[in-house]
């Protein structure tokens, strides 16, 4: 079987992205752009006033980050957990506009919302012969840490297609613009992991997702703030295929700098372990680590734990 090759060409601008059915896509992409040339501190002000409504407005969501909050902060009392979820909203729509910031104000600019912080272990890995997997979680500057990576090394991840065209093109464009003459790659959960395995094997870092419940693809259990997740038990492979070490990377926005931080966490020890048990733990583990960092600003108004263990029933009924 041969293994997929990445090709720009994939992500390049189509005159059918013109096509009338778009023009609507096209007006409020507009609209955004006229927003990003507003001073931050008023873009964040919008952004948190659109999260506040969307907690009001949005009971589905709002209940499953509270669930998610309650299992994994059982001290805290309810109304601080109302308080965290309140809190997340805000940060979660703040950082959908500063998304666009991000793809479509210069570089330059966008340098200069970003701070990294240890970013040196990725040289004294490398000068070691080692391959880097970055372990990324979903929040809410989860787009901000893929670009500070790309803006110093070359990269390689995983892509998950948007269902509208012209939403694809600009998300993929906006993640590739960063790097080095075109060096960062992107491939599809169809093409597989072997064009990842093959990319950081020839010296690409790979930044990696693995805080997902993907139900049945989700074999092992491991705990995530004391509480059984289904995890994918990948990464501790591809460590293991790459002989790569894996450094977790917290992704938080500082609201009174105006600016991203993006943190390099030491080394997981023991990655890969003896099997994918004591992988899924180390990395659930890991995970946890970063989130503590800023814990509003993790997704949680995804199902975490949507998977049970057998004779559990669900905790979001």
């Amino acid at each position: 079987m041969s293994v997929k090759k990445f090709s720009h060409e994939r992500y390049r601008f189509h005159r059918s992205l013109l096509k009338p059915q778009y023009w609507m896509t096209w007006a409020g992409l507009g609209v955004f752009f006229l927003v990003t040339l507003l001073p931050l501190s008023l873009i964040d002000r919008f952004g948190g006033w659109i999260g506040s409504v969307a907690a009001s407005k949005n009971k589905k969501r709002f209940n499953i980050a509270k669930t998610n909050l309650s299992l994994c902060f059982p001290d805290k009392e309810e109304s601080e957990i109302e308080q965290m979820v309140q809190e997340h909203f805000k940060a979660q729509f703040r950082s959908v506009l500063h998304y666009f910031i991000l793809w479509w104000r210069p570089v330059s600019y966008v340098r200069k919302k970003i701070h990294m912080e240890g970013f040196d272990e990725i040289e004294r890995y490398q000068q070691q012969g080692k391959k880097i997997i970055v372990l990324l979680t979903h929040n809410v500057g989860l787009e901000f840490a893929g670009a500070a990576l790309s803006m110093e090394h070359k990269t390689v991840g995983p892509y998950k297609t948007m269902r509208n065209p012209v939403i694809d093109w600009m998300v993929a464009n906006g993640r590739l613009r960063f790097g080095k003459n075109h060096e960062n790659k992107l491939f599809t959960r169809e093409d597989g992991l072997r064009p990842l395995i093959r990319e950081v094997r020839a010296g690409s870092i790979l930044g990696y997702f693995a805080d997902e419940d993907l139900g049945d693809k989700s074999p092992v259990f491991a705990p995530f703030y004391g509480v059984p997740k289904a995890t994918i038990p990948v990464l501790g492979r591809l460590a293991k295929s790459c002989d790569a070490v894996v450094l977790p990377c917290v992704s938080c926005y500082q609201a009174k700098e105006k600016r991203y931080l993006i943190k390099l966490l030491p080394k997981i020890e023991d990655m890969p372990g003896d099997n994918d048990e004591m992988d899924s733990v180390n990395m659930n583990n890991a995970i946890q680590r970063a989130v503590d960092h800023c814990p509003v600003q993790y997704f949680w108004t995804l199902r975490f734990f949507q998977t049970r263990p057998e004779g559990e029933s669900s905790v979001y009924d």
